[in-house]
C-alpha cells in the first residue's frame, strides 16, 4: 500500500545521528532523530525538541571543556579528591550528567558550516536552514497536501523515520578524552515506517494543530513525515501519548503449557501525535520559505 510512497519519502528524509557520553563513563551511546527537506535550498523541518537538543549540545560540550581545563589545574595532592568534588558541584556534574553530545546530518550535503533554526513558539516544530554546502545529497522534497481538510479520522497514513539506530562509526578517544566520529564501523541506520489510522485531531489555542494516530511514533522517528499512499505529506511525527486502557490485571492466573502462572499487567494504548501539515505550511510561509503542495 505504501511501497511507492516510502520510496519517494526516503529520497528527502534523513537521519540525525547523535552520540553522547555521561560523566564518569567512557561509554558512548548512540541515538537518532529525523528531519525532512521542504525544498532544494537546504531547508528542512523537524521537531522543536530535536532542534533544541542540537542547539543545546554546543553549550554542553563547552561546559565540559571548561570543567576539564579546571580539573587539569587542580594540584595532585591530598586535597585533590575534595577539590574535585567541589568542582563537580560547581558544574553540577553527577553520574548521569550528559557531558558531551555530537551530531551528524547523514547523507544531506557534502559539507556544512553551520545552520540556523526557527523554533515554533507553541508547537513542537522547527525549521533548519543549513549553510556552507556546495552539493546536495538528498533528492526531491516534500509535497504537502493542499487540502488540509483531508486529514480526517479513519484515514490510513504512514510515518517514516530512524528508530533503532544501527550506526557504529564512533568511539571514545582516551588520549583526547573526547567522543568522535570514525571511518570504521557502520555509518548507516535503515529507515523504519509504521502505519496507522487517524483517530482524532488535536486542537491548541482554538486551532487544529495536530493529528493523533492509532499506532505509536517510535523513538527516533521524531521529525519524520506523516504521509498517504500517494506520498503527500499530512504532517510530522512529534511524540507518543500513553492512554490507560483500564484493563488492569493483578495476580491474574493464566495457563502456561501444562501449568499456570500469575501475572500483573497495566496495559496502555500508545498513540502517535503529529504536527498538522497546515501548521507546518503556515510556519514556512511566515518565514518566507518556499514549499510545495499538491
Amino acid at each position: 500500500m505504501f511501497v511507492k510512497a516510502i520510496e519517494e519519502i526516503n529520497r528527502f528524509t534523513r537521519p540525525i545521528h547523535t552520540i553522547m557520553r555521561s560523566y564518569g563513563s567512557n561509554k558512548v551511546w548512540p541515538g537518532a532523530s529525523t528531519l525532512f527537506f521542504v525544498n532544494n535550498e537546504g531547508i528542512a523541518v523537524t521537531c522543536r525538541h530535536v532542534a533544541e537538543h542540537l542547539l543545546h549540545s554546543e553549550k554542553i560540550n563547552q561546559q565540559y571543556l571548561l570543567f576539564s581545563q579546571a580539573r587539569f589545574r587542580l594540584k595532585k595532592d591530598e586535597h585533590y579528591e575534595a577539590n574535585l568534588k567541589e568542582l563537580e558541584l560547581q558544574y553540577n556534574f553527577h553520574h548521569d550528567s550528559v557531558i558531551q553530545a555530537k551530531h551528524s546530518f547523514v547523507s544531506c550535503f557534502d559539507k556544512i558550516s553551520g545552520f540556523d533554526c526557527h523554533v515554533h513558539p507553541h508547537v513542537d516544530l522547527a525549521i533548519i536552514r543549513f549553510k556552507g554546502f556546495t552539493q546536495i545529497y538528498y533528492q526531491g522534497y516534500a509535497r504537502f497536501l493542499a487540502d488540509d481538510s483531508m486529514a480526517k479520522p479513519g484515514r490510513m497514513l504512514c510515518r517514516s523515520g530512524f528508530p533503532f539506530p544501527e550506526f557504529s562509526n564512533y568511539s571514545y578517544n582516551y588520549q583526547k578524552d573526547d567522543i568522535e566520529w570514525t571511518r570504521e564501523g557502520n555509518p548507516r541506520t535503515p529507515s523504519f515506517p509504521i502505519e496507522g489510522i487517524i483517530t482524532r485531531l488535536i486542537a491548541q489555542q482554538g486551532q487544529i494543530s495536530g493529528i493523533e494516530m492509532s499506532s505509536p511514533g517510535l523513538r527516533g522517528q521524531s521529525g519524520g513525515p506523516l504521509f498517504d499512499p500517494e506520498g503527500f505529506v499530512y504532517g510530522m511525527q512529534s511524540s507518543t501519548r500513553h492512554l490507560h486502557l483500564g484493563f488492569d490485571l493483578e495476580n491474574f492466573e493464566i495457563p502456561i503449557g501444562a501449568g499456570s502462572k500469575r501475572v500483573t499487567n497495566t496495559p496502555f494504548l500508545h498513540v502517535g501525535q503529529c504536527v498538522h501539515g497546515g501548521i507546518i505550511k503556515n510556519f514556512l510561509k511566515e518565514h518566507n520559505i518556499r514549499y510545495f503542495e499538491s
